[in-house]
């Protein structure tokens, strides 16, 4: 059975690891790409998503987007939006409850999101 929104994304997180969970069927869906297309860089995001989603260590690679995208609602509340680079164009785009320990997917796919080209 392929993941969904709102399911966990495998394996479960240990010890003081964060939690990632899809927010959309279509994050879910462009995880699955990125893993087929990009298997290495998809497990360093996965990876610096798990332990530290809020670094700032490679700003090139994972960093808080700013103006109109710095945030985003997820199920009523606020969240900071970050985003990584998985490869050139791919990338993953993220929530981040730190009350929770939770990163919420919402994007994932190997293209460019589109909403940053206007």
């Amino acid at each position: 059975m392929s993941p969904k929104r709102g399911d966990d994304v495998a394996p479960p997180p240990v010890g003081d690891e964060w939690r990632l969970r899809f927010a959309t069927n279509d994050a879910a869906k462009g995880w699955a790409e990125l893993c087929n297309e990009a298997p290495g860089n998809t497990r360093r995001c996965y990876e610096a998503l798990r332990s530290n989603p809020l670094s700032s260590g490679d700003p090139d690679r994972q960093h808080r987007l700013r103006g109109r995208l710095a945030t985003a609602i997820l199920a009523g509340a606020e969240y900071p939006q970050w985003e990584y680079e998985v490869t050139a164009g791919g990338r993953v785009r993220y929530l981040v409850d730190q009350n929770k320990r939770i990163v919420h997917l919402v994007y994932a796919s190997p293209r460019h999101p589109k909403d940053t080209d206007t």
